[in-house]
């Protein structure tokens, strides 16, 4: 995740980061661009202006559609951005409860017991870590799919990371209560901070593997590409040559907001956008370290 000052106008306007938007849509606006001058050429050399009079009526008809798209991109990045907030809340509640467990277990454990103090500071962190590593894997993606996804299909069936290092967290905490070294009040304290990561785990796999229905995923770029193809038509014998850095604009900025909400809807992976999952983890480690 990118670290910034937002109040560094200057900045943002003329540094250009290998995150933009401009760099993947490169060859589009280029594309854009040479169509753009086709049909401005077409129409300014070869149609005659006023027994053509109805092309200029055709902003009319992107003038209706422009409220209609805007409405559609609007709710696309809101709900690409509550994804990614929500994702962020998850890990947030991981690192509190990870503290919250390490805190009462200090308290509850005496303080010769360092077996047992040893093994929930490897425990609570690599819950962490192997949390990233399954969010991350692109297996976890296809979950919900009613056929196995071809690339994993040779995949060990039955391995769920996250899961096994829960249980063994669970399973130590019932083995102390049973050899006496923590009450049945003691275990129910620690039961809410050990569920908490299971349920935490299956928060995260619902937004990893839940992505935008695709029809609408796929209308809003389709919508996008019409609109804009359409544009030239109706500006050219109002704009002239003009008309080809404005469509082009129109088109970065239309297909910005739809790369941009992409890459947010998915809090969990790699890209520069997406939560830092390696520096939370790694400070649950060492909180855990501190408190145990």
């Amino acid at each position: 995740m990118i670290a910034y000052n937002p109040k560094d106008w200057i900045k943002f306007i003329f540094k250009i980061h290998k995150s933009d938007t401009i760099r993947q849509l490169l060859p589009l606006l280029v594309f854009v661009g040479i169509y753009s001058w086709a049909v401005a050429y077409w129409e300014l050399e070869y149609l005659n202006a006023t027994a053509h009079a109805w092309l200029r009526n055709i902003p009319l008809m992107h003038g209706l559609l422009g409220f209609a798209i805007s409405m559609l991109l609007v709710f696309r990045t809101n709900t690409a951005y509550d994804r990614w907030w929500e994702g962020r809340k998850q890990w947030g509640a991981l690192v509190n409860n990870s503290r919250n467990l390490a805190i009462k277990l200090n308290a509850m454990l005496e303080g010769q017991d360092m077996d047992t103090r040893n093994f929930y500071k490897r425990m609570i962190p690599l819950y962490a870590k192997v949390l990233m590593g399954h969010l991350q894997a692109e297996s976890t993606r296809w979950m919900l799919d009613e056929k196995i996804h071809p690339e994993f299909s040779s995949l060990e069936e039955g391995k769920h990371v996250p899961n096994h290092v829960a249980q063994l967290m669970v399973s130590k905490a019932t083995i102390l209560y049973r050899a006496g070294k923590i009450s049945g009040d003691e275990l129910i304290v620690l039961n809410s901070e050990l569920t908490s990561f299971t349920d935490i785990c299956g928060a995260c796999e619902r937004i990893k593997n839940t992505p935008i229905p695709y029809s609408y995923s796929a209308f809003i770029k389709k919508f996008i590409f019409f609109y804009v193809i359409t544009l030239p038509f109706g500006w050219s014998f109002q704009l002239g040559y003009i008309t080809i850095p404005v469509v082009t604009f129109v088109f970065y900025v239309l297909a910005s907001l739809e790369i941009v909400a992409e890459e947010i809807e998915d809090p969990f992976g790699k890209d520069t956008n997406d939560l830092p999952m390696q520096q939370i983890s790694h400070n649950i480690e060492k909180h855990v370290n501190e408190l145990l």
